[in-house]
C-alpha cells in the first residue's frame, strides 16, 4: 500500500469518505488544517475579533461538518483540477462560521431573521470604518442597498436563489469562480459560474446606469 502522503487530494478525500480509518483522517488534517484554520479566522473576523477558544470550536465544527451524514460533503466532492480541494474546504469552513454567527444573532434578536447584504458588508468594513461614519462607508452602504433592491426586483426564474448566492459569494465573500464551482450543491463548472457572474453584473450595471444610482465601485 502506497504511503498516504503520496495520495492526491482527490484520492485522500475519497478514502476519508469511504472508510473510518483514523490514519487517513490524520493525513487529511495534517495536510489541510492550515487551509481550514485560515478560512475560519478570515471569515470570523468579518463578524468580530474572535477569541482563540471560539476559533478552535469553529475549526472543530468544520471537521464535524465534513463527517456529517456519513461524510456526505466529501462524497459529493468532484474536483475539476488539483487545487479544487482548497476552495471546497474554504467554502465549507466559511459556511460553518457564518451559520454560527447568524444563529447567534438570530437568538439575540429573538427571531429567525436572515442577514441582508448590507449587514454583511458592515461586518466586512469592520468596526473602525462603520463607527467613524466615513463618507466611503456610507456611500458603500447606499450602493449595496441599491444593488440588493435590483437583485430582489429583477433576478427571476427557477435559479434565482442560486444565482444571487453566487453573486454574493463572488462580490461580498471574495471567492473566486473556481472556489464557488467547488460547492457540490451547485453542480456548475467554473465557466458556468463565470457566465452567471458576468450576466448578473451586466444586469446590475444596466440598472444602475438607467436609474441614476451612484457609481458602483465594487463591480
Amino acid at each position: 500500500m502506497a504511503p498516504l502522503s503520496t495520495l492526491s487530494a482527490a484520492e485522500l478525500v475519497r478514502k476519508c469518505a469511504d472508510a473510518q480509518d483514523v490514519e487517513v483522517w490524520e493525513e487529511l488534517v495534517r495536510r489541510f488544517h492550515p487551509v481550514i484554520a485560515a478560512a475560519v479566522l478570515r471569515t470570523a473576523r468579518r463578524w468580530c475579533e474572535p477569541p482563540h477558544q471560539l476559533l478552535d470550536d469553529l475549526i472543530q465544527d468544520t471537521y464535524l461538518k465534513l463527517c456529517e451524514d456519513h461524510c456526505r460533503l466529501l462524497r459529493s466532492f468532484q474536483p475539476e483540477h488539483s487545487n479544487s480541494i482548497y476552495g471546497f474546504l474554504q467554502v465549507v469552513a466559511a459556511n460553518v462560521v457564518h451559520d454560527h454567527f447568524k444563529a447567534e444573532r438570530a437568538g439575540k434578536r429573538g427571531g429567525q431573521q436572515t442577514e441582508s447584504i448590507s449587514e454583511l458588508v458592515q461586518s466586512d468594513l469592520g468596526p473602525r470604518a462603520t463607527a467613524t461614519g466615513s463618507s466611503d462607508a456610507m456611500e458603500r452602504q447606499l450602493q449595496l442597498r441599491q444593488i440588493e433592491e435590483v437583485l430582489a426586483r429583477e433576478a427571476s426564474g427557477p435559479d434565482r436563489k442560486r444565482n444571487r448566492m453566487i453573486f454574493y459569494l463572488y462580490y461580498r465573500q471574495g471567492l473566486t469562480a473556481s472556489e464557488i464551482a467547488a460547492l457540490p450543491s451547485l453542480r456548475l463548472t467554473t465557466k458556468g459560474v463565470e457566465s452567471i457572474i458576468s450576466r448578473m453584473t451586466h444586469m446590475i450595471r444596466s440598472h444602475v446606469a438607467h436609474e441614476g444610482f451612484g457609481r458602483v465601485k465594487s463591480l
